[in-house]
């Protein structure tokens, strides 16, 4: 199965927390992209994934278009890509919530 937001890829660019430093975070490459550009770009993406679909069905539905597989394949990629989303999007609002509950 592929990856169609690139998350897979970019997790593993990620460095491990480094125990007892503060303020965490590995060693950190210069060259990687920021945690918002992903997201920016990921967010791209699934938008033109979803955009691609609606297009194929209005095509098949005016009849500019016959595969019906090509058009489910759209559509199957368009609902991975909101789903991915959606499930990074769940996480970063744990995150922040599991933040705001710790004492200080």
């Amino acid at each position: 199965m592929s990856d169609p937001l690139g998350l897979i890829g970019a997790a593993q660019r990620i460095g491990p927390i480094e125990a007892g430093k503060a303020g965490g975070g590995g060693p950190v490459d210069p060259n990687a992209p920021a945690f918002k550009d992903l997201l920016v770009k990921n967010l791209e993406q699934a938008n033109k994934l979803q955009q691609d679909a609606t297009r194929a069905v209005e095509d098949l539905l005016t009849g500019k278009r016959a595969d019906l597989e090509g058009v489910l394949t759209a559509t199957a990629k368009a609902d991975t890509a909101f789903k991915m989303i959606q499930a990074v999007r769940n996480q970063v609002v744990k995150a922040y919530e599991d933040i705001q509950q710790m004492r200080v």
